[in-house]
């Protein structure tokens, strides 16, 4: 199979090839249209019209003649001057012309040698940095994707193809990294679940099989077998998530946000948590199962991360969906981390209700499979403020901005 070099060396040897053969017919051009004349100047400036007469001359040329087979008479002055002239200049004209293309023939040949010697060289040292970034590649693994080519090279395509390249690693260190951290949390918050099932059932009744003792176990039992199911749920609808949009059907934001704040209403009421709406009619093009999966997980979010007493604000605006609340204060440097999987602002204590941590996440994945951004800001005061806002091509019903 012929290498991206020998590709190379042929084109850069071609091109200087051909670069030789028109320099050599250009030369010869211009040397055969100005040789005969310089050569007739150069012949009547150095043999005078005097020697031309002399009787041994005209035996010292016997092939000079002005037309063959008929003698040369050298007394017809200029006449026989021009004639002898032109003989001479044809003679010379014929000689160098053979000889300037045998030297150029000769030094053609050196020049296709070195042309092609040369193109191989150059072919090597320009595909020289792709030969780095192609044995990196190969080298490439789990275990050392932390390295980079880091090319050291003038500014151009390939170094840019170089730190293109890198980046690239950059994103799929990120990607592999979060994939595993992704792994080992769910694994964690899975085995937990099932640890606490197992220790409620073997040491729980071990001493005290009495009825109360089993109808707490059981309820136990059941409350975290609702968390395991509500983390696989999670996981699911973050996997879907992650696939994209099957359809996208007009929904009604607004709509959805109203059937979502009714349903939470009884768990902020028995947390003592107020919460606020606000919605002006919006349209968007999408999953409303996604999109109510995205408005229950910031309001109900918003409800579980508050301090009795406390208040959520929910509202649609002309663009989007914006959920605030107060509660504890939200480091800005964590803010973030938040919508990755498994992240809190503190550690899980393992508490009823707490929520395995999936919530924005899956907040995020929802909001990118519909187009749209999702931003995040620590209040002041305490709490977290979560804006998601659609792209502009979206429906909205209210014009009014």
């Amino acid at each position: 199979m012929t290498s991206e070099r020998g590709r190379l060396t042929a084109l850069y040897g071609g091109l200087l090839v051909l670069a030789g053969v028109l320099l050599i017919g250009l030369v010869y051009l211009l040397v055969r249209d100005t040789l005969h004349s310089s050569i007739a100047t150069a012949v009547t400036t150095t043999v005078p019209y005097t020697d031309l007469q002399a009787p041994d001359w005209q035996k010292a040329a016997p092939a000079l003649r002005a037309e063959p087979g008929t003698p040369l008479d050298l007394g017809q002055g200029v006449g026989a001057q021009y004639a002898a002239t032109r003989r001479i200049s044809n003679a010379a004209e014929d000689a160098a012309l053979d000889s300037l293309l045998t030297v150029s023939g000769v030094a053609l040949g050196l020049f296709s040698a070195a042309s092609i010697a040369l193109a191989w060289w150059m072919a090597g040292r320009v595909l020289r940095p792709v030969g780095v970034i192609t044995a990196r590649a190969r080298r490439l693994s789990g275990e050392n994707l932390h390295e980079r080519l880091a090319l050291k090279a003038p500014p151009g395509e390939l170094k840019e193809l170089a730190d293109t390249f890198d980046g690239m690693l950059d994103r799929i260190e990120q990607l592999v990294s979060a994939q595993q951290r992704f792994a080992a949390n769910a694994a964690h918050e899975l085995r937990t679940s099932v640890a606490v099932q197992r220790a409620a059932a073997e040491i729980g009744l071990a001493d005290d099989p009495s009825p109360e003792k089993v109808a707490r176990i059981r309820q136990k039992l059941i409350e975290t077998a609702g968390e395991s199911e509500q983390l696989i749920e999670g996981l699911l609808l973050l996997a879907v998530s992650d696939q994209g949009l099957q359809r996208r059907e007009p929904a009604a934001l607004d709509a959805i946000t109203g059937t979502v704040v009714t349903g939470l209403a009884e768990d902020a009421r028995r947390r003592g948590v107020t919460v606020e709406t606000s919605a002006r009619p919006l349209t968007v093009r999408g999953d409303a199962v996604l999109l109510e999966h995205l408005v229950h997980n910031l309001a109900a979010n918003a409800i579980r991360h508050n301090h009795p007493g406390g208040r959520v604000r929910v509202r649609v605006f002309s663009e989007g969906l914006e959920v605030s609340n107060t509660g504890p204060v939200v480091p800005p440097a964590t803010v973030p981390r938040l919508f990755e999987p498994f992240r809190r602002v503190r550690e899980r204590h393992h508490a009823r209700g707490e929520g395995a941590g999936l919530g924005l996440s899956i907040v995020a994945t929802i909001a990118r499979a519909h187009g749209a951004r999702t931003a995040a800001e620590a209040n002041p005061g305490g709490g977290l403020t979560v804006r998601v806002t659609f792209p502009g091509t979206y429906g909205v019903r209210d014009q009014c901005r």
